[in-house]
Protein backbone atom coordinates (compact mmCIF):
# COMPACT_ATOMS: atom_id res chain seq x y z
CA UNK A 1 0.00 0.00 0.00
CA UNK A 2 1.30 3.45 -0.93
CA UNK A 3 0.28 6.76 0.65
CA UNK A 4 1.41 10.06 -0.84
CA UNK A 5 3.88 8.34 -3.15
CA UNK A 6 5.55 6.47 -0.29
CA UNK A 7 5.09 2.88 0.77
CA UNK A 8 3.02 2.73 3.96
CA UNK A 9 4.54 0.82 6.83
CA UNK A 10 3.05 0.26 10.28
CA UNK A 11 4.55 2.63 12.84
CA UNK A 12 6.45 0.81 15.57
CA UNK A 13 7.87 3.08 18.24
CA UNK A 14 11.49 2.90 19.32
CA UNK A 15 10.26 2.17 22.83
CA UNK A 16 8.44 -0.97 21.68
CA UNK A 17 11.40 -2.15 19.63
CA UNK A 18 13.84 -1.59 22.47
CA UNK A 19 11.59 -3.40 24.94
CA UNK A 20 11.00 -6.26 22.50
CA UNK A 21 14.76 -6.65 22.01
CA UNK A 22 15.38 -6.64 25.77
CA UNK A 23 12.64 -9.21 26.40
CA UNK A 24 13.84 -11.41 23.54
CA UNK A 25 17.40 -11.42 24.90
CA UNK A 26 16.16 -12.01 28.46
CA UNK A 27 13.92 -14.88 27.31
CA UNK A 28 16.77 -16.41 25.34
CA UNK A 29 19.01 -16.21 28.41
CA UNK A 30 16.34 -17.79 30.62
CA UNK A 31 15.74 -20.63 28.14
CA UNK A 32 19.45 -21.33 27.69
CA UNK A 33 20.11 -21.27 31.43
CA UNK A 34 17.08 -23.43 32.27
CA UNK A 35 17.73 -25.86 29.44
CA UNK A 36 21.38 -26.26 30.43
CA UNK A 37 20.49 -26.91 34.08
CA UNK A 38 17.76 -29.37 33.07
CA UNK A 39 20.11 -31.39 30.84
CA UNK A 40 22.83 -31.41 33.49
CA UNK A 41 20.38 -32.61 36.16
CA UNK A 42 18.92 -35.19 33.79
CA UNK A 43 22.35 -36.62 33.16
CA UNK A 44 23.17 -36.49 36.85
CA UNK A 45 20.03 -38.51 37.69
CA UNK A 46 20.92 -41.13 35.10
CA UNK A 47 24.46 -41.38 36.42
CA UNK A 48 23.21 -41.66 40.01
CA UNK A 49 20.73 -44.42 39.12
CA UNK A 50 23.42 -46.37 37.27
CA UNK A 51 25.80 -46.01 40.22
CA UNK A 52 23.11 -47.29 42.60
CA UNK A 53 22.46 -50.30 40.39
CA UNK A 54 26.18 -51.06 40.17
CA UNK A 55 26.41 -50.93 43.96
CA UNK A 56 23.48 -53.38 44.29
CA UNK A 57 25.16 -55.68 41.78
CA UNK A 58 28.43 -55.60 43.76
CA UNK A 59 26.62 -56.43 47.01
CA UNK A 60 24.77 -59.32 45.37
CA UNK A 61 28.00 -60.74 43.94
CA UNK A 62 29.64 -60.57 47.34
CA UNK A 63 26.71 -62.46 48.85
CA UNK A 64 26.81 -65.08 46.10
CA UNK A 65 30.57 -65.63 46.44
CA UNK A 66 31.16 -65.46 50.19
CA UNK A 67 27.73 -65.41 51.81
CA UNK A 68 26.24 -68.30 53.90
CA UNK A 69 22.71 -69.56 54.09
CA UNK A 70 21.35 -68.29 57.44
CA UNK A 71 19.35 -71.53 57.92
CA UNK A 72 22.23 -74.00 57.39
CA UNK A 73 25.26 -71.86 58.07
CA UNK A 74 26.74 -73.27 54.90
CA UNK A 75 27.19 -71.86 51.35
CA UNK A 76 23.98 -71.58 49.37
CA UNK A 77 22.95 -74.89 47.84
CA UNK A 78 20.31 -73.65 45.43
CA UNK A 79 19.74 -70.63 43.27
CA UNK A 80 16.28 -70.14 44.69
CA UNK A 81 17.67 -69.89 48.23
CA UNK A 82 20.33 -67.37 47.14
CA UNK A 83 17.85 -65.12 45.38
CA UNK A 84 15.41 -65.29 48.29
CA UNK A 85 18.04 -64.31 50.87
CA UNK A 86 19.30 -61.54 48.57
CA UNK A 87 15.80 -60.08 48.29
CA UNK A 88 15.26 -60.35 52.04
CA UNK A 89 18.48 -58.53 52.85
CA UNK A 90 18.10 -55.86 50.15
CA UNK A 91 16.71 -52.53 51.30
CA UNK A 92 15.36 -50.90 48.14
CA UNK A 93 16.18 -47.27 47.48
CA UNK A 94 13.45 -44.84 46.56
CA UNK A 95 11.86 -45.84 43.24
CA UNK A 96 13.74 -49.21 43.30
CA UNK A 97 12.31 -52.68 43.60
CA UNK A 98 9.49 -54.70 42.15
CA UNK A 99 6.86 -52.11 42.95
CA UNK A 100 5.25 -49.95 41.58
CA UNK A 101 6.36 -51.98 38.57
CA UNK A 102 5.57 -55.72 38.70
CA UNK A 103 8.66 -56.83 36.79
CA UNK A 104 7.51 -60.41 36.44
CA UNK A 105 4.39 -59.18 34.64
CA UNK A 106 6.13 -56.90 32.19
CA UNK A 107 6.75 -58.62 28.80
CA UNK A 108 9.55 -56.23 27.94
CA UNK A 109 11.34 -57.05 31.18
CA UNK A 110 10.95 -60.79 30.71
CA UNK A 111 12.20 -60.56 27.16
CA UNK A 112 15.26 -58.60 28.29
CA UNK A 113 16.03 -61.17 30.99
CA UNK A 114 15.66 -64.04 28.52
CA UNK A 115 18.22 -62.42 26.24
CA UNK A 116 20.90 -62.53 28.94
CA UNK A 117 22.58 -65.91 28.94
CA UNK A 118 23.93 -67.57 32.05
CA UNK A 119 27.53 -66.70 32.79
CA UNK A 120 27.47 -63.50 30.79
CA UNK A 121 28.30 -60.11 32.19
CA UNK A 122 25.91 -57.88 34.02
CA UNK A 123 23.59 -55.89 31.74
CA UNK A 124 22.25 -52.45 32.65
CA UNK A 125 19.70 -51.11 30.20
CA UNK A 126 16.56 -49.03 29.88
CA UNK A 127 13.34 -50.86 29.07
CA UNK A 128 9.80 -49.56 28.54
CA UNK A 129 7.18 -50.64 31.06
CA UNK A 130 3.54 -49.93 31.75
CA UNK A 131 4.62 -47.39 34.40
CA UNK A 132 7.08 -45.65 32.13
CA UNK A 133 10.75 -46.24 31.32
CA UNK A 134 12.80 -48.20 33.83
CA UNK A 135 16.53 -48.63 34.18
CA UNK A 136 17.22 -52.29 34.92
CA UNK A 137 20.26 -54.30 36.02
CA UNK A 138 20.22 -58.01 35.09
CA UNK A 139 22.76 -60.25 36.91
CA UNK A 140 23.04 -63.84 35.53
CA UNK A 141 23.57 -66.39 38.40
CA UNK A 142 24.90 -69.98 38.23
CA UNK A 143 25.88 -72.02 41.31
CA UNK A 144 28.65 -74.60 41.24
CA UNK A 145 28.83 -74.70 37.48
CA UNK A 146 25.57 -76.69 37.40
CA UNK A 147 23.78 -75.72 34.20
CA UNK A 148 20.50 -76.54 35.91
CA UNK A 149 21.19 -74.17 38.81
CA UNK A 150 20.88 -70.88 36.93
CA UNK A 151 18.81 -67.76 37.43
CA UNK A 152 18.81 -63.98 37.16
CA UNK A 153 18.84 -61.33 39.84
CA UNK A 154 16.97 -58.26 38.49
CA UNK A 155 16.87 -54.75 39.99
CA UNK A 156 15.11 -51.79 38.40
CA UNK A 157 14.54 -48.08 38.97
CA UNK A 158 11.34 -46.41 37.81
CA UNK A 159 12.87 -43.49 35.88
CA UNK A 160 9.52 -41.73 35.60
CA UNK A 161 9.45 -41.39 39.38
CA UNK A 162 13.08 -40.22 39.41
CA UNK A 163 12.37 -37.58 36.77
CA UNK A 164 9.10 -36.41 38.29
CA UNK A 165 10.86 -34.15 40.80
CA UNK A 166 13.10 -32.67 38.11
CA UNK A 167 10.09 -31.96 35.92
CA UNK A 168 8.30 -30.34 38.82
CA UNK A 169 11.32 -28.08 39.36
CA UNK A 170 11.33 -27.29 35.61
CA UNK A 171 7.67 -26.23 35.80
CA UNK A 172 8.40 -24.02 38.80
CA UNK A 173 11.41 -22.56 36.98
CA UNK A 174 9.27 -21.84 33.93
CA UNK A 175 6.62 -20.06 36.03
CA UNK A 176 9.25 -18.00 37.86
CA UNK A 177 10.88 -17.16 34.53
CA UNK A 178 7.59 -15.91 33.11
CA UNK A 179 7.01 -13.75 36.17
CA UNK A 180 10.59 -12.45 35.88
CA UNK A 181 10.12 -11.59 32.21
CA UNK A 182 6.89 -9.81 33.06
CA UNK A 183 8.69 -7.81 35.75
CA UNK A 184 11.55 -7.04 33.32
CA UNK A 185 8.99 -5.91 30.76
CA UNK A 186 7.27 -3.55 33.22
CA UNK A 187 10.54 -2.10 34.49
CA UNK A 188 11.95 -1.91 30.96
CA UNK A 189 8.84 -0.09 29.75
CA UNK A 190 9.23 2.53 32.47
CA UNK A 191 13.00 2.90 32.08
CA UNK A 192 12.92 3.03 28.27
CA UNK A 193 10.15 5.61 28.44
CA UNK A 194 12.24 7.79 30.74
CA UNK A 195 15.38 7.36 28.63
CA UNK A 196 13.57 8.03 25.34
CA UNK A 197 11.57 10.97 26.65
CA UNK A 198 14.09 13.45 25.12
CA UNK A 199 13.49 11.87 21.70
CA UNK A 200 9.75 12.16 22.13
CA UNK A 201 10.13 15.76 23.26
CA UNK A 202 12.41 16.34 20.28
CA UNK A 203 9.77 15.02 17.88
CA UNK A 204 6.95 16.99 19.51
CA UNK A 205 9.02 20.17 19.49
CA UNK A 206 9.94 19.68 15.83
CA UNK A 207 6.24 19.27 15.01
CA UNK A 208 5.33 22.48 16.84
CA UNK A 209 8.09 24.59 15.31
CA UNK A 210 7.08 26.67 12.32
CA UNK A 211 8.79 29.38 10.33
CA UNK A 212 6.72 31.93 12.25
CA UNK A 213 7.92 30.71 15.66
CA UNK A 214 11.40 29.25 16.13
CA UNK A 215 11.81 30.37 19.73
CA UNK A 216 10.93 27.09 21.44
CA UNK A 217 13.83 25.09 22.86
CA UNK A 218 14.08 21.69 24.55
CA UNK A 219 15.18 21.62 28.20
CA UNK A 220 18.52 19.81 28.56
CA UNK A 221 18.83 17.39 31.46
CA UNK A 222 21.70 15.04 32.25
CA UNK A 223 25.02 14.51 30.54
CA UNK A 224 24.66 11.58 28.17
CA UNK A 225 24.24 10.95 24.44
CA UNK A 226 20.57 11.99 24.43
CA UNK A 227 21.25 15.22 26.30
CA UNK A 228 24.08 15.95 23.85
CA UNK A 229 21.62 15.31 21.00
CA UNK A 230 19.23 17.79 22.64
CA UNK A 231 21.98 20.41 22.85
CA UNK A 232 22.87 19.84 19.21
CA UNK A 233 19.21 20.19 18.22
CA UNK A 234 18.90 23.44 20.18
CA UNK A 235 22.07 24.77 18.55
CA UNK A 236 20.63 23.88 15.16
CA UNK A 237 17.44 25.75 16.03
CA UNK A 238 19.55 28.77 17.07
CA UNK A 239 21.33 28.75 13.73
CA UNK A 240 18.08 28.21 11.85
CA UNK A 241 16.34 31.02 13.72
CA UNK A 242 19.27 33.34 13.11
CA UNK A 243 19.30 32.48 9.40
CA UNK A 244 15.56 33.01 9.03
CA UNK A 245 15.71 36.24 11.05
CA UNK A 246 18.51 37.46 8.80
CA UNK A 247 16.50 36.57 5.72
CA UNK A 248 13.39 38.22 7.15
CA UNK A 249 15.30 41.39 8.06
CA UNK A 250 16.82 41.47 4.59
CA UNK A 251 13.40 41.18 2.96
CA UNK A 252 11.85 43.72 5.31
CA UNK A 253 14.72 46.14 4.84
CA UNK A 254 14.73 45.72 1.08
CA UNK A 255 10.96 46.11 0.85
CA UNK A 256 11.00 49.12 3.16
CA UNK A 257 13.86 50.99 1.55
CA UNK A 258 13.51 50.09 -2.13
CA UNK A 259 9.88 51.17 -2.22
CA UNK A 260 10.81 54.89 -2.18
CA UNK A 261 13.24 54.94 -5.14
CA UNK A 262 10.97 52.65 -7.13
CA UNK A 263 8.08 55.01 -6.47
CA UNK A 264 10.23 57.92 -7.63
CA UNK A 265 11.24 56.09 -10.80
CA UNK A 266 7.67 55.10 -11.57
CA UNK A 267 6.36 58.60 -10.88
CA UNK A 268 8.84 60.31 -13.20
CA UNK A 269 8.28 57.75 -15.95
CA UNK A 270 4.55 58.38 -15.76
CA UNK A 271 4.85 62.17 -16.11
CA UNK A 272 7.79 62.44 -18.52
CA UNK A 273 7.00 64.06 -21.82
CA UNK A 274 8.59 61.88 -24.54
CA UNK A 275 8.28 64.74 -27.03
CA UNK A 276 10.28 67.12 -24.84
CA UNK A 277 14.04 66.33 -25.18
CA UNK A 278 14.92 68.49 -22.18
CA UNK A 279 12.37 66.69 -19.97
CA UNK A 280 13.60 63.29 -21.19
CA UNK A 281 17.25 64.21 -20.50
CA UNK A 282 16.44 65.53 -17.00
CA UNK A 283 14.36 62.46 -16.22
CA UNK A 284 17.13 60.19 -17.51
CA UNK A 285 19.68 61.79 -15.19
CA UNK A 286 17.32 61.50 -12.23
CA UNK A 287 16.44 57.86 -12.98
CA UNK A 288 20.07 56.84 -13.38
CA UNK A 289 20.85 58.46 -10.05
CA UNK A 290 18.01 56.55 -8.37
CA UNK A 291 19.08 53.30 -10.02
CA UNK A 292 22.63 53.84 -8.76
CA UNK A 293 21.23 54.47 -5.30
CA UNK A 294 19.20 51.27 -5.49
CA UNK A 295 22.32 49.36 -6.58
CA UNK A 296 24.34 50.71 -3.65
CA UNK A 297 21.51 49.91 -1.29
CA UNK A 298 21.22 46.34 -2.56
CA UNK A 299 24.96 45.86 -2.19
CA UNK A 300 24.77 47.12 1.41
CA UNK A 301 21.84 44.85 2.21
CA UNK A 302 23.65 41.84 0.77
CA UNK A 303 26.74 42.68 2.82
CA UNK A 304 24.65 42.91 6.00
CA UNK A 305 23.04 39.56 5.21
CA UNK A 306 26.45 37.95 4.63
CA UNK A 307 27.75 39.33 7.94
CA UNK A 308 26.07 36.41 9.75
CA UNK A 309 27.88 33.79 7.71
CA UNK A 310 31.02 32.09 9.06
CA UNK A 311 32.95 32.86 5.85
CA UNK A 312 32.22 36.59 6.06
CA UNK A 313 35.76 37.34 7.23
CA UNK A 314 39.05 36.33 5.65
CA UNK A 315 41.53 36.68 8.49
CA UNK A 316 45.20 37.24 7.83
CA UNK A 317 48.17 38.88 9.56
CA UNK A 318 47.90 42.66 9.09
CA UNK A 319 50.31 45.44 10.04
CA UNK A 320 48.28 47.96 12.06
CA UNK A 321 50.42 50.92 11.11
CA UNK A 322 50.18 50.16 7.39
CA UNK A 323 46.41 49.63 7.65
CA UNK A 324 45.90 52.95 9.44
CA UNK A 325 47.98 54.88 6.91
CA UNK A 326 46.25 53.17 3.98
CA UNK A 327 42.82 54.08 5.35
CA UNK A 328 43.86 57.72 5.78
CA UNK A 329 45.35 57.83 2.29
CA UNK A 330 42.12 56.52 0.75
CA UNK A 331 39.91 58.76 2.90
CA UNK A 332 41.62 61.93 1.59
CA UNK A 333 39.73 61.43 -1.66
CA UNK A 334 36.35 61.60 0.09
CA UNK A 335 36.27 65.36 0.57
CA UNK A 336 38.08 68.66 1.07
CA UNK A 337 38.98 68.29 4.72
CA UNK A 338 42.01 68.81 6.92
CA UNK A 339 43.04 65.17 7.22
CA UNK A 340 45.01 64.34 10.39
CA UNK A 341 46.68 61.19 11.68
CA UNK A 342 46.02 61.10 15.43
CA UNK A 343 48.08 58.05 16.35
CA UNK A 344 49.42 54.83 14.84
CA UNK A 345 49.58 51.43 16.53
CA UNK A 346 52.63 49.28 15.88
CA UNK A 347 52.01 45.54 15.66
CA UNK A 348 50.61 42.68 13.59
CA UNK A 349 47.10 41.29 14.24
CA UNK A 350 44.83 38.67 12.68
CA UNK A 351 41.98 40.61 11.01
CA UNK A 352 40.24 40.97 7.67
CA UNK A 353 41.99 44.02 6.13
CA UNK A 354 39.37 44.57 3.40
CA UNK A 355 36.39 44.51 5.77
CA UNK A 356 38.18 46.64 8.34
CA UNK A 357 39.18 49.18 5.68
CA UNK A 358 35.58 49.23 4.45
CA UNK A 359 34.33 49.95 8.00
CA UNK A 360 36.85 52.76 8.53
CA UNK A 361 35.98 54.34 5.17
CA UNK A 362 32.28 54.18 6.07
CA UNK A 363 33.09 56.15 9.22
CA UNK A 364 35.21 58.59 7.19
CA UNK A 365 32.37 59.04 4.68
CA UNK A 366 29.99 59.73 7.53
CA UNK A 367 32.44 62.26 9.01
CA UNK A 368 32.76 64.09 5.68
CA UNK A 369 28.98 64.21 5.27
CA UNK A 370 28.42 65.87 8.64
CA UNK A 371 31.39 68.24 8.73
CA UNK A 372 32.14 71.49 6.95
CA UNK A 373 34.69 71.90 4.18
CA UNK A 374 38.15 72.58 5.57
CA UNK A 375 37.30 71.17 9.02
CA UNK A 376 39.43 68.52 10.69
CA UNK A 377 38.80 64.80 10.20
CA UNK A 378 41.28 62.54 11.98
CA UNK A 379 42.07 58.83 11.71
CA UNK A 380 44.05 56.86 14.25
CA UNK A 381 44.80 53.51 15.84
CA UNK A 382 46.15 52.45 19.21
CA UNK A 383 46.76 49.41 21.36
CA UNK A 384 44.90 49.32 24.69
CA UNK A 385 44.31 46.82 27.45
CA UNK A 386 41.01 45.80 25.83
CA UNK A 387 42.57 45.23 22.40
CA UNK A 388 43.13 47.28 19.27
CA UNK A 389 41.25 50.54 18.77
CA UNK A 390 40.77 52.29 15.40
CA UNK A 391 38.85 55.54 15.18
CA UNK A 392 37.65 58.38 12.99
CA UNK A 393 37.20 61.81 14.60
CA UNK A 394 35.39 64.75 13.05
CA UNK A 395 34.73 68.35 13.96
CA UNK A 396 31.08 68.35 13.01
CA UNK A 397 28.07 69.37 15.11
CA UNK A 398 28.18 66.16 17.15
CA UNK A 399 25.33 63.96 18.33
CA UNK A 400 22.51 64.62 20.75
CA UNK A 401 22.32 62.13 23.67
CA UNK A 402 19.20 60.48 22.29
CA UNK A 403 20.69 59.91 18.83
CA UNK A 404 23.62 57.79 20.04
CA UNK A 405 21.25 54.96 20.95
CA UNK A 406 19.58 54.74 17.55
CA UNK A 407 22.14 55.62 14.92
CA UNK A 408 23.29 52.01 14.46
CA UNK A 409 19.78 50.81 13.58
CA UNK A 410 19.26 50.02 9.91
CA UNK A 411 17.90 52.92 7.84
CA UNK A 412 18.25 55.29 10.78
CA UNK A 413 19.37 58.76 9.73
CA UNK A 414 20.72 61.46 11.97
CA UNK A 415 19.41 64.97 12.13
CA UNK A 416 21.18 68.22 11.70
CA UNK A 417 23.37 67.58 14.70
CA UNK A 418 24.97 64.55 13.16
CA UNK A 419 24.04 61.18 11.82
CA UNK A 420 24.81 58.55 9.27
CA UNK A 421 24.99 58.20 5.53
CA UNK A 422 22.12 58.76 3.15
CA UNK A 423 20.92 55.12 2.97
CA UNK A 424 20.97 54.65 6.71
CA UNK A 425 23.04 51.46 6.43
CA UNK A 426 26.59 52.76 6.88
CA UNK A 427 26.88 52.43 10.65
CA UNK A 428 24.99 49.14 10.55
CA UNK A 429 27.70 47.84 8.22
CA UNK A 430 30.43 49.18 10.52
CA UNK A 431 28.84 47.50 13.52
CA UNK A 432 28.40 44.20 11.64
CA UNK A 433 32.07 44.14 10.61
CA UNK A 434 33.20 44.94 14.16
CA UNK A 435 30.86 42.29 15.61
CA UNK A 436 32.14 39.70 13.13
CA UNK A 437 35.65 40.36 14.52
CA UNK A 438 34.29 39.82 18.04
CA UNK A 439 34.36 43.51 18.89
CA UNK A 440 32.09 46.53 18.76
CA UNK A 441 31.77 50.25 18.05
CA UNK A 442 31.98 53.04 20.62
CA UNK A 443 30.74 56.61 20.13
CA UNK A 444 32.14 59.60 22.02
CA UNK A 445 30.28 62.79 21.14
CA UNK A 446 29.10 66.02 22.67
CA UNK A 447 26.53 68.17 20.92
CA UNK A 448 28.39 70.95 19.12
CA UNK A 449 31.86 69.40 19.62
CA UNK A 450 32.09 66.72 16.96
CA UNK A 451 32.06 62.94 17.32
CA UNK A 452 34.59 60.11 17.54
CA UNK A 453 33.61 56.65 16.31
CA UNK A 454 35.95 53.91 17.59
CA UNK A 455 36.10 50.30 16.41
CA UNK A 456 37.29 48.11 19.31
CA UNK A 457 38.73 44.71 18.40
CA UNK A 458 39.53 42.35 21.31
CA UNK A 459 42.80 41.15 19.77
CA UNK A 460 46.37 41.87 20.76
CA UNK A 461 49.31 42.17 18.37
CA UNK A 462 51.74 39.29 18.27
CA UNK A 463 54.19 39.39 21.19
CA UNK A 464 52.48 42.42 22.77
CA UNK A 465 51.53 42.68 26.44
CA UNK A 466 49.89 45.63 28.21
CA UNK A 467 52.59 47.83 29.81
CA UNK A 468 52.61 47.91 33.58
CA UNK A 469 53.43 51.61 34.00
CA UNK A 470 52.15 53.24 30.81
CA UNK A 471 48.62 54.38 30.12
CA UNK A 472 46.49 51.98 28.04
CA UNK A 473 47.06 52.57 24.38
CA UNK A 474 50.48 54.22 24.79
CA UNK A 475 53.12 52.63 22.60
CA UNK A 476 56.70 51.95 23.59
CA UNK A 477 58.04 52.81 20.12
CA UNK A 478 60.03 56.02 19.68
CA UNK A 479 59.07 58.54 16.98
CA UNK A 480 61.97 57.32 14.89
CA UNK A 481 60.78 53.74 15.14
CA UNK A 482 57.27 54.93 14.28
CA UNK A 483 58.55 56.71 11.18
CA UNK A 484 60.41 53.61 10.02
CA UNK A 485 57.41 51.33 10.55
CA UNK A 486 54.88 53.53 8.86
CA UNK A 487 57.30 54.54 6.14
CA UNK A 488 57.43 50.93 4.96
CA UNK A 489 53.65 50.73 4.77
CA UNK A 490 53.18 52.77 1.63
CA UNK A 491 54.88 55.36 -0.51
CA UNK A 492 52.09 57.94 -0.31
CA UNK A 493 52.65 58.95 3.30
CA UNK A 494 56.05 57.43 4.01
CA UNK A 495 58.34 58.77 6.75
CA UNK A 496 56.44 62.04 7.05
CA UNK A 497 53.92 60.40 9.44
CA UNK A 498 54.69 61.11 13.11
CA UNK A 499 52.77 61.07 16.36
CA UNK A 500 49.53 62.77 17.34
CA UNK A 501 48.35 65.83 15.46
CA UNK A 502 50.49 65.42 12.34
CA UNK A 503 48.76 66.81 9.28
CA UNK A 504 49.01 64.60 6.23
CA UNK A 505 49.01 66.69 3.06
Amino acid sequence: MRIGGRAWRPLVSVRVRVLASVLAMAALGVVLAGGTVYLVQLRSIGTSVTASLEQEVAEFRTLAQTGLDPETGRPFGSIERLLLVALQRNVPDRNEGTRPIALEQEPSVLAAVAEVAAGSDVVIRDVPTSAGPARMAIVPVQLGGDPRSVGSFVMAYAMERELAELRQLARIYGLVSLLTLLLVGLVGWQVSGRLLRPLRTLRETAQRITEADLSERIPVRGNDDLSELTRTFNDMLDRLEEAIDTQRRFLDDAGHELRTPLTIVRGHLEVVDPDDPADVAATRVLLLDEIDRIGRMVDDLILLAKAQRPDFLSLQPVDLAGLTVTVLDKARMLGDRRWVLDDVAVGVVEVDPERLTQAMLELATNAVKFSAAGSTVAVGSAIAADGVRLWVRDGGPGLAPGEVERIFARFSRGGAAGGVDGSGLGLSIVESIATAHGGGVEVDSTLGSGATFTIVLPVAPEGWAAPADDEPGEMDATPGEMDATVGGAGPTVGARVVREGQVVP
